[in-house]
């Protein structure tokens, strides 16, 4: 993922977190607690979807899933 992409979705988490009335960290925090969560989910269509997501890691990072996410979105319109 490119350093723009990555900015971008920072901005993005920076306007929630304002609009939450809290930190950038604490939104990224609250979105890998959720994304820990799913992981350990037994549910193989969760699991399906965990695989689909291109990491470099173990696991997906929060810029990883954000794009995975916003770019399927985008293919569907």
């Amino acid at each position: 993922m490119n350093q723009d992409k990555k900015d971008k979705i920072s901005e993005h988490l920076r306007t929630i977190a304002a609009q939450e009335g809290i930190s950038e960290c604490e939104v990224r925090n609250e979105i890998a607690y959720a994304v820990s969560l799913a992981l350990k989910s037994s549910d193989p269509k969760i699991q399906n979807f965990w695989k689909k997501i291109p990491c470099k890691g173990t696991s997906p990072t929060i810029e990883e899933i954000i794009d995975f996410i916003v770019t399927g979105i985008a293919t569907q319109h």
